[in-house]
This record gives C-alpha cells, sequence and structure tokens, in this order.
C-alpha cells in the first residue's frame, strides 16, 4: 500500500523555470532603465553564462554581471534589478494546475508527504512558504540535510527515514528523469515522471509511471493500492 508520496519542487510543484525567465527579463529591464549599458539580448548572454558557471540558483548574479562587464558594481542598477527580479519572482511563483486539489486528495487518503529537492534549504522553504506548502508537508530534504544531490541514494533515504515509511509503500514524483528516476529507483522507490514539467524533451523517461497532469498521480496511487490488495 501507498502510505508516502515525495515530490520533486522545481518543475513539479512550481514552474520554476518559466518563473526564474520572467524573473531574470523583469530584472535585465529595470536595470537597463537604471542606466545598465547593455542590451536586453546582451544582458540575458551574460546572466546565461554565469549560471552555467555557478548553477541556477548563485544568489549574486547581478552582482557578478556588473562586475564582470565593468569591474565594478553599481549600486544604483544592482538594487533595481534585484527589486524588479524579487518582485516579478513573486507574481510568476504559482503552483502548476491542480496542485493544491491533488495534495489535498492525497492528504484525505492519509498519506504522507515529503520534498526532496537538489535546492538550497533557504530557497526551497522560501518557495514553499509563499506558497503555502510548508505546512503541508511532513518532511522537507534537501541539500544541505545530506551534502549529496539527486540521484544519489542519500536525500531519498532520509526522506524514507524521516517518513518512517519503506520504499515499497513510496512514490517519488519528479520532473528530471535522470536524477529523479534513476534516483529513487535504486532505492526501490516506485517512480513517476512528471513530464508536465520537463525540459530536456525527455523521450524515454524509464520511469513506473509517466504523468501528463499532476492530478493522474491520484489514479496511480489507486492503481498501485489495487495492486497491493491482489497480492
Amino acid at each position: 500500500m501507498i502510505k508516502a508520496v515525495i515530490f520533486d519542487l522545481d518543475n513539479t510543484l512550481v514552474d520554476f523555470m518559466s518563473m526564474k525567465q520572467q524573473a531574470i527579463t523583469a530584472a535585465i529591464n529595470s536595470m537597463i532603465d537604471a542606466g545598465l549599458k547593455l542590451s536586453q539580448t546582451e544582458a540575458q548572454e551574460h546572466i546565461d553564462t554565469i549560471y552555467k558557471e555557478r548553477g541556477i540558483e548563485f544568489q549574486n548574479v547581478f552582482d557578478q554581471l556588473l562586475y564582470n562587464v565593468f569591474q565594478k558594481v553599481d549600486y544604483k542598477i544592482l538594487s533595481a534589478g534585484i527589486i524588479a527580479y524579487r518582485r516579478a519572482r513573486e507574481a510568476a511563483l504559482v503552483p502548476y494546475p491542480h496542485v493544491n486539489m491533488t495534495l489535498v486528495a492525497l492528504l484525505k487518503k492519509g498519506i504522507k508527504l515529503a520534498v526532496v529537492s537538489d535546492a538550497p534549504g533557504r530557497e526551497a522553504w522560501l518557495r514553499l512558504c509563499y506558497l503555502n506548502f510548508h505546512q503541508i508537508f511532513d518532511t522537507v530534504v534537501t541539500f544541505e540535510d545530506t551534502g549529496e544531490r539527486k540521484p544519489s541514494e542519500a536525500p531519498f533515504r532520509k526522506a524514507l527515514e524521516l517518513l518512517r515509511v519503506r520504499p515499497n509503500e513510496t512514490l517519488m514524483v519528479g520532473d528530471w528523469a535522470e536524477r529523479d528516476v534513476v534516483g529513487a529507483a535504486n532505492v526501490g522507490i516506485t517512480t513517476v515522471f512528471a513530464r508536465y514539467g520537463d525540459t530536456f524533451g525527455t523521450v524515454q523517461s524509464h520511469a513506473d509511471y509517466d504523468i501528463n497532469d499532476v492530478s493522474e498521480l491520484l489514479e496511480v496511487v489507486d492503481k498501485e493500492n489495487d495492486l497491493a490488495q491482489r497480492r
């Protein structure tokens, strides 16, 4: 029987990449208005390079942009970018369709809920709190909790330990086949590929289930429980 569902956060519960791009675009336009002597395309290319080198969660991307181009940080331009980024991020940070309904339905079934994310702990919790999801999940495991990123088994085993469930009682839902699916499968967790959040054009997820809408997860839970009862 399924007793717990573990979710990835970004591009599984929230459309992280869309939110990120909207926020970056707003920040660039605001910095240009404040005096940044770059075109929108030039600034975007610099930012893309920084994220590629430092990771998508790098928090000082605008500082680095200004320093790389001008060897100094203009705080007027920097502040304009940060404020625009934050405002746009908050406006764009919304859950995928049917996420709220699905989470509530799972809770009504008595299923424990968790998040396993490679995001820094502070950023993961900020996103969850902004969405009012921080009271929904029984546990949240981020990079700081194990020091290892998916597909390492460590974050998945940590979540199972905190939830007090076995792998065969658990589903893992995620958008990144090479990390979410592989890592969970390696510890014996039944895997669900969130195709609706896929940004890599994945053809074969190799998950136990593929879903095109998060609400389809409820059918997966029912199917798994029916199979368990027949065994």
